[in-house]
């Protein structure tokens, strides 16, 4: 429905400008939220990948820079903890887990 609009709309080249602006505002304004999110309580990243999308439709600057963000997300969150120390944390936690319930099964056959 949507591609049917769109070809329909692109006819004309008013058509064509008229939908690069809505194309401009709606992706702009998705990608302006997604930045508000990232010091507000919500899903920052999410959204601005969304409104980069949304622009990367009609805009090739939009298009890099999606690529560019994808990159830059993706290095942070490799920077962030290392696979050898995420497996060291996840190690400590199932045997934390596990001591765990061992003394709270302990403390219950004592008081049962």
């Amino acid at each position: 429905m949507i591609k049917r609009f769109r070809a329909k709309a692109k006819t004309t080249a008013a058509g064509e400008m008229a939908w690069r602006i809505g194309v401009a505002i709606l992706g702009g304004t998705i990608t302006v939220l997604g930045a508000i999110f990232l010091i507000t309580p919500g899903p920052g990243w999410l959204i601005i990948f969304a409104g980069l999308g949304i622009l990367a439709s009609e805009f090739a600057w939009a298009d890099r820079a999606l690529i560019k963000t994808k990159m830059v997300a993706l290095q942070a969150a490799q920077r962030a903890l290392p696979p050898g120390k995420r497996r060291l944390y996840l190690s400590i936690a199932v045997i934390a887990l596990v001591v765990l319930g061992v003394v709270l099964l302990a403390i219950r056959r004592n008081f049962a």
